[in-house]
């Protein structure tokens, strides 16, 4: 009897007083108002394992990444959000991430952890697709989930509605950069937007949602918003807890 109650005390001990996840979201030029809905998203009541702050380039270069578990980048301009991260910024969150550190990218975010721009990240080998008509319009989209994607997300269903506002179609290279990790795609576009000019034929089958490991570290990049999109906020910390998590793959 003394045994089972040591070893209910130390289940409760180390159920109930887990640290929180320190999630950082970036603050700074380029973040769009869709920050606001992340950030409501991950201060829901129910995710009380996750603690929020904000992290501007100059906490970064003051080294404020090392007390924290996960970054994210949201939507706005991923150009904007690179160059106000600079050189130097932009190295740092590459070193912490190959540390063991977490990124999150959503939208604008994951324009900036691919490594097809001049103030990318370089996190993923990613190619965009039509860059000329990035502004291809907004709106619902559908998603078609991997089996991977839909053991991530818990969801019963492949396909799923979701809201696209321009986020970037991403695609593997015809040759690997070596320097950069290959990722997983863990959602596929199965419908598209071709407003503005854009041609269609080109969003679908491009990945929304995909994963790497980067050194010690991981990476999840959506291209879509999860956030933004009512029955898939869940989507958010799922993929906070699994950044966070050293035992899963």
């Amino acid at each position: 009897m003394r045994i089972l109650l040591t070893l209910l005390l130390l289940f409760t001990s180390t159920t109930c007083f887990a640290a929180p996840i320190k999630v950082a979201v970036f603050d700074g030029d380029g973040v769009g108002k869709s920050c606001a809905n992340l950030i409501s998203t991950l201060t829901e009541p129910e995710n009380t394992d996750i603690k929020l702050t904000r992290i501007t380039t100059q906490d970064i270069l003051d080294g404020q990444l090392s007390e924290i578990d996960v970054l994210i980048h949201s939507g706005g301009s991923g150009s904007k959000q690179g160059n106000d991260l600079g050189e130097e910024g932009r190295k740092m969150i590459r070193q912490y991430i190959e540390k063991g550190g977490g990124f999150l990218g959503v939208c604008a975010g994951a324009y900036l952890a691919t490594n097809d721009y001049t103030w990318s990240l370089n996190l993923i080998d990613a190619k965009v697709l039509d860059r000329k008509h990035w502004a291809r319009g907004t709106g619902t989209v559908q998603l078609e989930l991997s089996p991977s994607g839909k053991k991530l997300f818990q969801s019963k269903e492949s396909t799923l509605d979701i809201y696209y506002g321009q986020g970037p179609l991403l695609a593997r290279r015809e040759w690997d950069d070596p320097k950069t990790p290959n990722y997983e795609s863990l959602a596929i576009y199965s419908s598209e937007i071709a407003k503005n000019g854009a041609p269609s034929g080109i969003m679908q089958g491009t990945s929304a949602a995909v994963r790497c490991e980067y050194g010690k570290g991981k990476v999840f990049c959506f291209s879509a918003h999860p956030e933004l999109t009512d029955g898939l906020h869940h989507f958010i910390p799922r993929i906070v807890n699994w950044l966070a998590d050293d035992d899963t793959k």
